[in-house]
C-alpha cells in the first residue's frame, strides 16, 4: 500500500536559490562519477597511430627516407600529420555527440529551487538541494531525510541485500544509516523529502567505487559483422602486401620499391572506413534522433528501429495530451458538464468531488489526481482545508485484483474514521454492494461516458467506527456517491502519425489500463483499426498462450491491462514474428520494456527504473516523436548501407590499379601518396556525405526490413563489384592507352584524374539504387557538392602545379585529353549506376 506523501517542511519549502545552486555546482563539480572519462586528444592520437593504415604510411615514409627521396618522404609525412589531425577532429566530434547524449539521458531529480518543484538532470544536484523522492525514483545523491512516509529503499547496489530498507526522518530513534538515503539506490515504496549532503565522488557509491549504469559503447550486431569482415580483409591485405613485395623484387630486382608497391596495394585493400562509418553514423544518428525528442540509451536500438513492425503504446500522455481536466460530475440525481456549463455544482455534486479529493494523494502527481485536486480547490476549497487538518491513517493501494484506492482519515478527536474511495466503476459498484438492476443501469451510464472518450472513476465514501481497520478495503461498508469523468484530449498529430505508420507497414497497438469504452473512443478518434474490438485484462487472464497469440494478431486495443500482462502481450507479439517497440513508464513496466526488441520509456512521467530498463527514452511522451524516430532509424540504416556499397566499390579499383601494373610489367600507377589523396575523398564521403544524405522519398512507404538481413548481402556486394569493376576497367584502359602515346608521368596523371572523377561519380550513384539521376540531383546534400568542388580544385592543383605534380610523379597531359577523359569516366559510372538501378520497393499497405 502506498502511503500519502509527506508535506515538505516549511523551512525547506523554498529550497536553494538558483544562483546559489549554480555557485555550488561550479565549486563542487557535477554530481557524477568518473567511470567513463572522455578520451583526450593524446589518447585518440595514440589510437590512430596504432591503426594498420597509419603503420603502413609510416613504413612508406621511412622507406622514402632510406632511398633518398627526401621530398616524397616529407610530403608523405606532412600528409600523415594532416590525416591524423582530421581523424582526431572526427573522433572528437563523435565523442562530443556521445557526451551530449550521456548528459541528456542521465537520471533526473525532482528538487525544490526558488520555492518551486523542478525536475533537473541528476548531474546538476548540489549539496543543500531539497530532493523530493517518490516510488520508482533513483536517489540522485546522498541525503538526510527530513520527512518520510513509509519510505522503503532498495540498497542492493551498495550492500547486496535484496530486501528493501525502511527509512525514517532525521531525529527518529534509529541509527544514522536509517535516516539517510544514498546515491544510486531505488525508492521502491513511499515518499520522502531529503536534503543533499554529498554528491559525485564524495557520495557513498563514489567512495566504494561503484559506477552507475550509463550509456555504454556495447558491440552491436552491425559492429560484430563489420569487425569480422575487416579482420578477414586485413589478413588478405597483409598476404597481398607480402606477395607483391616478393613478386616485384624477384622480377625487377628492387626490394625497397617492392615494399612500397606492396604497401600501396595493402593500403588500397584495407577497409579502415568500415568501423569509422558505423561509429560516426550511429553516434550522429542518435544525436539526430535526440533532436526529434527521443534519447538513445543503447546503440543497438538504432539498428533495430528500421525493422520495427509493431509499436505498442500507452494511451495516456502518448496518444493523448496527458492534460486531464474534470469534465463531468454525476450523482444519482444530478449531472454537470464543466466543459459547457459555467454554473456552480449543487451540494450533492460537490460532495462527489470532495470524496474524490479525499481519495487523492495530498501532493497529487498523477494527472487525474491533479485534475481532481485543482477542480476541488476551485469549487470546494473548504473541503481541501478540512483534509489538511486531518490525518491520513491508512491507504489501501490499487492492485490488479482490486482496481480502487481507499483512504482512511481521522480528525484526531473521538469520532469515527472517514473512508473515501475511488476507482474503476465496476470495482466501486462491487465494493458498495449495489444490487444487479441498479448496477446494470450505472454501468450503462459509465459505458456511455466511455464512448465519448472520457475516463470514468466511481466514487464512494463511508464511516468506520473505532476499532481495528480491516486488512482489505472490501471490509468497509461504502456508499456509492457518483462518477467523476475526466477528459484527456487526443494529440493533434496522432492521426497523421498513425497514417504514416500504416503506409510504412507498421501496426500500432494501444495498451492501456483505462476503460475499454474510453480506449476504443480514443482509438477511433486517432484512426486505429478497431474492427477487432478491445481485449480486456480479465479476458487476457483467462487465455492460454496459443489463444493470446491468435487474438494478438487481430486486436489493436487492449484495455484494463496490468503491467504484468504487458509482458505477456509482448511475448505473444514476438512469438508471432513481430519486431516490437513498446512504451512504458512505471516500475512494473520494466520487464516488458526489457522483453521488447526496443523498450521506450517515458521521459516526462516515467520512473528511473523504466528509463534504465529501456533502450530509448521518449522525452516529451509524444507518439509523433516515436514515429519520427522510426523514420530516422530507417534513414540511418539506409545511409549506412549506401556508404558500405561505396566503400567496397571504391577499394576495388584502388587495389586493382596497385596490383595489375606489376602483373603486366607496366610502370607503377600508384604510390602511397596517391592512395592518401584518394583517402581524402573516401573518408569525408563516408563520414559526412552519406551521413548527411536526406531521407529518400518513399522510405516510409515500404515494409520494414527483415532484421535478419545482413548489412553485406549478396545483392549489395554484386552491385559494389559491378561499380568498382567498371571503374577499375575504365581507369586501367585509360592508363594502358595513354602509355602507348604518352610518357609514363602523363599517363599516370591522366589515369589518376579519370579515377578521381569516377570516384566522385561513385559517391553520387551509391547514394541510392532506386532513384533516377534527376531525383538524386534534387536531393539536397550540400556536403556532397562541397566535396566535389574541393576535390576538383585540389586535383587541378595536383596536376597543373609543377612542384606538386612532381611529388605525385605527374606531368600535365594535353589539355583536351585532361578534360575529356575524366569527364567520360565519370559519365560512364553514372550510366552504369543508372542501368543497375532497381525498382523502388512496393508500397506497404498495413493496418494502423
Amino acid at each position: 500500500m502506498s502511503p500519502a506523501p509527506p508535506e515538505t517542511p516549511r523551512h525547506l519549502a523554498a529550497g536553494l536559490p538558483t544562483e546559489e545552486a549554480a555557485r555550488r555546482l561550479a565549486s563542487d563539480g557535477a554530481n557524477e562519477l568518473a567511470a567513463q572519462r572522455p578520451r583526450t586528444v593524446l589518447n585518440i592520437g595514440r589510437e590512430v597511430l596504432t591503426e594498420p593504415m597509419f603503420l603502413l604510411l609510416l613504413a612508406a615514409a621511412a622507406i622514402y627516407f632510406v632511398v633518398g627521396e627526401i621530398r616524397e618522404a616529407v610530403a608523405l609525412a606532412a600528409t600523415i600529420i594532416l590525416v591524423i589531425v582530421i581523424t582526431i577532429l572526427q573522433e572528437r566530434r563523435t565523442e562530443h555527440a556521445l557526451a551530449r547524449l550521456r548528459d541528456l539521458s542521465s537520471p533526473r531529480a525532482l528538487v525544490v529551487r526558488d520555492g518551486a518543484e523542478r525536475r533537473i538532470p541528476g548531474r546538476e544536484v548540489v549539496v543543500g538541494d531539497v530532493v523530493i523522492l517518490r516510488e520508482g525514483d533513483r536517489v540522485p545523491a546522498d541525503a538526510v531525510l527530513h520527512a518520510a512516509n513509509a519510505l522503503n529503499v532498495d540498497e542492493s547496489i551498495l550492500t547486496g541485500e535484496s530486501l528493501p530498507v525502511e527509512k525514517l526522518p532525521a531525529g527518529s530513534l534509529c541509527g544514522d544509516a536509517q535516516t539517510r538515503v544514498f546515491s544510486g539506490t531505488l525508492v521502491v515504496r513511499g515518499y520522502g523529502t531529503a536534503i543533499v549532503v554529498a554528491t559525485g565522488g564524495r557520495s557513498e557509491i563514489g567512495r566504494i567505487g561503484r559506477a552507475l549504469h550509463g550509456m555504454g559503447t556495447e558491440a552491436t550486431p552491425l559492429f560484430a559483422e563489420v569487425r569480422r569482415i575487416v579482420r578477414w580483409v586485413a589478413t588478405a591485405a597483409l598476404f597481398f602486401c607480402a606477395l607483391i613485395t616478393a613478386v616485384y623484387a624477384l622480377s625487377r630486382g628492387d626490394w625497397l620499391n617492392g615494399v612500397l608497391a606492396g604497401i600501396t596495394v595493402a593500403m588500397g585493400i584495407l577497409p579502415e572506413e568500415f568501423p569509422v562509418v558505423l561509429t560516426v553514423f550511429l553516434a550522429m544518428g542518435a544525436w539526430r534522433i535526440s533532436k526529434a525528442g527521443v534519447l538513445t540509451r543503447r546503440m543497438a536500438a538504432i539498428e533495430t528501429m528500421g525493422a520495427v513492425t509493431v509499436l505498442a503504446v500507452d494511451k495516456t500522455g502518448t496518444l493523448t495530451e496527458n492534460r486531464m481536466q474534470v469534465a463531468v460530475i454525476e450523482s444519482a440525481q444530478h449531472r454537470i458538464d464543466l466543459r459547457r456549463e459555467r454554473s456552480t455544482p449543487d451540494a450533492q455534486l460537490l460532495s462527489v468531488l470532495e470524496v474524490a479529493a479525499a481519495a487523492n494523494e495530498l501532493q497529487a502527481f498523477d494527472p487525474m489526481e491533479r485534475a481532481i485536486h485543482e477542480t476541488a480547490l476551485k469549487l470546494a476549497p473548504a473541503a481541501i482545508e478540512r483534509l489538511r487538518d486531518m490525518q491520513l491513517v491508512r491507504e489501501y493501494e490499487l492492485t490488479p485484483a482490486l482496481l480502487a484506492v481507499t483512504h482512511v482519515w481521522h480528525d484526531g478527536g473521538a469520532g469515527p474514521f472517514t473512508v473515501a474511495a475511488k476507482g474503476a466503476p465496476e470495482t466501486m459498484l462491487e465494493l458498495c454492494g449495489i444490487e444487479a438492476e441498479l448496477r446494470s443501469r450505472l454501468l450503462a451510464q459509465a459505458a456511455s461516458h466511455a464512448k465519448d472518450g472520457l475516463r470514468i472513476l466511481g466514487v464512494a465514501s463511508g464511516i468506520h467506527a473505532d476499532g481495528p481497520l480491516p486488512a482489505d478495503a472490501r471490509g468497509f461498508r461504502l456508499q456509492f456517491r457518483g462518477f467523476i469523468c475526466l477528459a484527456d484530449p487526443l494529440r493533434s498529430d496522432v492521426p497523421e502519425a498513425l497514417h504514416v505508420c500504416a503506409q510504412a507497414g507498421i501496426r500500432v497497438v494501444m495498451i492501456t489500463g483505462d476503460h475499454p469504452g474510453t480506449a476504443l473512443a480514443i482509438a477511433r478518434q486517432a484512426g486505429f483499426d478497431t474492427r477487432g474490438g478491445a481485449l480486456t485484462g480479465s479476458e487476457l487472464a483467462s487465455m492460454d498462450e496459443e489463444q493470446l497469440r491468435e487474438r494478438a494478431r487481430s486486436v489493436n486495443v487492449f484495455a484494463r491491462v496490468s503491467p504484468e500482462q504487458k509482458l505477456n502481450l509482448v511475448r505473444a507479439l514476438k512469438s508471432n514474428g513481430e519486431i516490437v517497440a513498446m512504451t512504458g513508464d512505471g516500475v512494473n513496466d520494466a520487464p516488458a520494456l526489457k522483453a521488447a526488441h526496443i523498450g521506450v520509456a517515458m521521459g516526462g512521467r516515467g520512473t528511473d527504473v523504466a528509463r534504465e530498463a529501456a533502450d530509448m527514452v521518449l522525452v516529451n511522451d509524444d507518439f509523433g516523436s516515436l514515429v519520427a524516430a522510426v523514420r530516422l532509424g530507417r534513414r540511418i540504416y539506409e545511409n549506412i548501407r549506401h556508404a558500405m556499397t561505396f566503400i567496397v566499390a571504391v577499394h576495388i579499383p584502388i587495389a586493382g590499379l596497385g596490383l595489375l601494373p606489376i602483373v603486366f610489367g607496366w610502370p607503377l600507377l600508384f604510390f602511397p601518396l596517391h592512395v592518401l589523396f584518394l583517402e581524402f575523398i573516401i573518408d569525408p564521403a563516408c563520414a559526412f556525405v552519406f551521413e548527411a544524405d536526406p531521407q529518400a522519398p518513399g522510405s516510409m512507404q515500404r515494409p520494414p526490413r527483415d532484421p535478419r538481413t545482413r548489412l553485406f548481402t549478396l545483392e549489395s556486394l554484386r552491385h559494389s563489384a559491378l561499380l568498382g569493376g567498371v571503374t577499375l576497367l575504365l581507369t586501367l584502359g585509360v592508363y594502358a592507352a595513354s602509355l602507348e602515346h604518352l610518357p609514363a608521368s602523363q599517363a599516370r596523371a591522366l589515369a589518376f584524374a579519370a579515377l578521381v572523377c569516377a570516384n566522385l561519380a561513385l559517391i553520387f550513384v551509391a547514394r541510392s539504387r532506386s532513384q533516377t539521376f534527376i531525383a538524386l540531383v534534387a536531393r539536397q546534400n550540400r556536403v556532397f557538392w562541397w566535396i566535389v568542388g574541393v576535390t576538383l580544385v585540389i586535383l587541378a592543383l595536383t596536376l597543373l602545379s609543377p612542384p606538386v605534380a612532381a611529388l605525385f610523379g605527374f606531368a600535365a597531359p594535353p589539355g583536351a585529353l585532361l578534360v575529356a577523359t575524366p569527364l567520360a569516366a565519370a559519365l560512364c559510372i553514372l550510366l552504369v549506376g543508372r542501368l543497375s538501378r532497381t525498382r523502388p520497393p512496393a508500397i506497404a499497405i498495413g493496418p494502423s
